[in-house]
């Protein structure tokens, strides 16, 4: 790591106009004229193609450069116009009338209804097309356009139809490529109706986009937007302590205390919209209810679930584990940035540390300890020996590991940790069921629908291991019928009733226990950056936000300290050093990989 180190200060030598070994070319000379904010972050892109994509930063860079039908108002969170300026539903909520407002793509060309059709058919008839947004279709039974008018008729009515994941795309480009899921969306510039075009894309290097003159809102304050790989948060932390990056994101505790006495670096503190819970193997079924798996029949036993619950030290975990920079979770998966979703056990329904209650419900269910102090299950068939799936190279989890030890050890079970890259991770957890407890988290998004869903029956995968999507195997037709009618439920406060009864559902059953909701950690540069609005615009998110409010009212600082163009930055400068210092790191750790929904749990969306 020393020599890694050595090579990014040499390689920082860029950043104040210098190369190693020469001049940079003429035609990658810095402009100071050209407004420049680059973005650090430890995960490449999975593809450009939006059909395809499933990484977070791709989700957010998608974001950036396309519009939606609505987006998160910047104050509130809840839906408001985007590409669509109005709409209407039936009496009946079956079906919904979309007035597509009069913009145009960067190319030019008018964005109409017929574009948002085509996209929202696309998914809904090619399986290519499914992998990115796949489920956000599900309940649709038509699509058509008529001028301006989308129109949407759906299978049954749906609560979160304002609140639809899916970017839509120019239909007289995209209808011209042949196979969708081999389409890398590798031609630039791409055409696009939000803020910013994407230009330039170096895989698992850079991505760089520039401001879309023809955005409806009005074309960003910056000219270009860079996203730079890094391929570990101790080489992007330096980066950012360097001035080879302007702002990073989804920082781990000990990541965000090292930018700590940098008068020049702003720490951005706030409530996180993530959860970080517990995966359990309770009896893992197939979607056609075959059991699956080699997880360990004593946790298919609800009491077993309820006695690991309250074996946990929710506090110790958040000021030891997360150094104080998380919330101990007495509730479920939607943390409590979301006032009017966010459930909270209270009375004798919380769950608290409490070693002794643990003990006496395993005492009282026939779990007996045997002569070396393990726990044997009621027919004596097996030891209460359990397996903890965490990520390979991931300190905070290897951390979490060493305190669950302990506590189950004091109810007379093993745990032992198995590392696994994030693919196999992947694979074990929501496919195969090869675990038996298992580290896991998710962003949530101002309407929880899509977290709630992965708990349903319909997500556990195939015999064959297709489809799925599911966080926990779960399924239960109590927390199955809330569901249903939640999502039939448009008045709003009856709907966050519906839904908190399902995460009351979660908490008791325990398929998932939640341990902490992290804060978001971020930190930028106030030399670079002369100001940014978070989302929520009140102590809300910076990168980590689930909208592109931040990135588009972002300012940058001109060298005389005037908002302007940033110091240095120049449109290929800011790329040079990122990658040569990705590179540079390469050799000291393995490529950072994860998916928005099976990768490392704090990097997953």
């Amino acid at each position: 790591m020393g020599q890694a180190l050595a090579g990014l200060a040499a390689f920082g030598m860029l950043a104040a106009g210098g190369v190693v070994g020469g001049a940079l070319p003429a035609a990658q000379a810095a402009d100071p004229a050209t407004k420049v904010i680059r973005v650090g972050t430890t995960q490449a892109v999975d593809s450009m193609n939006p059909f395809l994509a499933v990484r977070l930063v791709t989700g957010s860079i998608h974001r950036w450069m396309y519009g939606f039908l609505t987006v998160p108002d910047s104050k509130t969170l809840q839906p408001s116009a985007d590409l669509a300026e109005s709409w209407t539903t039936s009496p009946d909520g079956l079906t919904w009338t979309f007035k597509i407002r009069a913009a145009k793509w960067s190319d030019g060309q008018p964005i109409t209804a017929a574009d948002a059709a085509w996209t929202f058919t696309k998914i809904m008839t090619d399986d290519g097309a499914k992998t990115g947004n796949g489920p956000a279709v599900e309940n649709f039974a038509s699509v058509t356009a008529n001028g301006q008018d989308l129109t949407i008729k759906l299978k049954t009515p749906q609560a979160s139809m304002l609140d639809n994941p899916v970017p839509i795309l120019p239909k007289h480009v995209w209808e011209k490529v042949g196979d969708i899921a081999k389409y890398e969306a590798d031609a630039y510039p791409a055409v696009t109706s939000g803020p910013y075009v994407a230009v330039e894309h170096k895989k698992d290097q850079y991505v760089k986009l520039q401001a879309n003159p023809n955005y409806w809102r009005g074309r960003p304050k910056i000219d270009e937007l860079q996203v730079i790989f890094y391929d570990n948060p101790a080489a992007a932390i330096v980066g950012l302590k360097k001035g080879d990056i302007d702002l990073i994101g989804r920082l781990s505790p000990p990541d965000f205390e090292a930018l700590k006495g940098d008068e020049n670096i702003v720490q951005w503190n706030t409530q996180g919209r993530r959860a970080t819970y517990l995966q359990i193997n309770h009896g893992a079924t197939t979607s056609d209810d075959k059991p699956i798996g080699d997880g360990h029949p004593a946790l298919k036993d609800q009491r077993v679930r309820q006695a690991l619950h309250y074996a946990i030290d929710k506090q110790k975990l958040v000021d030891e584990v997360q150094n104080g920079l998380a919330v101990p979770a007495d509730g479920s998966i939607v943390p409590p940035m979301y006032k009017d979703f966010f459930w909270q056990a209270d009375g004798d329904q919380k769950v608290s540390y409490d070693v002794a209650r643990a003990n006496k419900i395993l005492d009282d269910a026939g779990y007996k300890k045997g002569a070396d102090g393990i726990r044997i299950m009621p027919d004596g068939s097996r030891k209460l020996q359990f397996r903890f799936s965490i990520h390979t190279d991931t300190p905070i989890e290897d951390k979490l590991a060493e305190y669950l030890t302990g506590w189950l050890k004091e109810l007379g079970i093993t745990l032992t940790t198995k590392r696994l890259d994030s693919s196999k991770f992947t694979e074990e957890t929501g496919t195969t069921a090869l675990f038996d407890i298992a580290i896991s988290g998710w962003s949530v998004n101002p309407d929880p629908e899509e977290v709630l869903a992965t708990h349903l029956c319909s997500r556990r995968p195939t015999a064959s291991g297709e489809g799925g999507g599911t966080e926990s195997f779960y399924c239960d037709p109590q927390y199955e019928q809330l569901y249903l009618q939640q999502l039939k439920e448009l008045d709003r406060s009856k709907r966050a009733d519906l839904i908190k009864q399902m995460e009351q559902r979660l908490y008791t059953d325990a398929p998932v226990i939640a341990l902490y909701y992290p804060n978001d950690l971020e930190g930028y540069r106030k030399d670079r950056i002369a100001s940014i609005t978070p989302i929520p615009e009140e102590k809300g998110l910076l990168y980590g936000g689930s909208g592109y409010w931040p990135f588009y009212t972002i300012e940058a600082v001109s060298a005389d300290g005037a908002d302007g163009s940033a110091e240095d930055g120049g449109s290929n400068t800011g790329v040079i050093v990122g990658v040569a210092a990705g590179v540079v790191v390469l050799a000291a750790a393995g490529f950072f990989v994860a998916r928005r929904r099976k990768g490392v749990a704090d990097e997953r969306e």
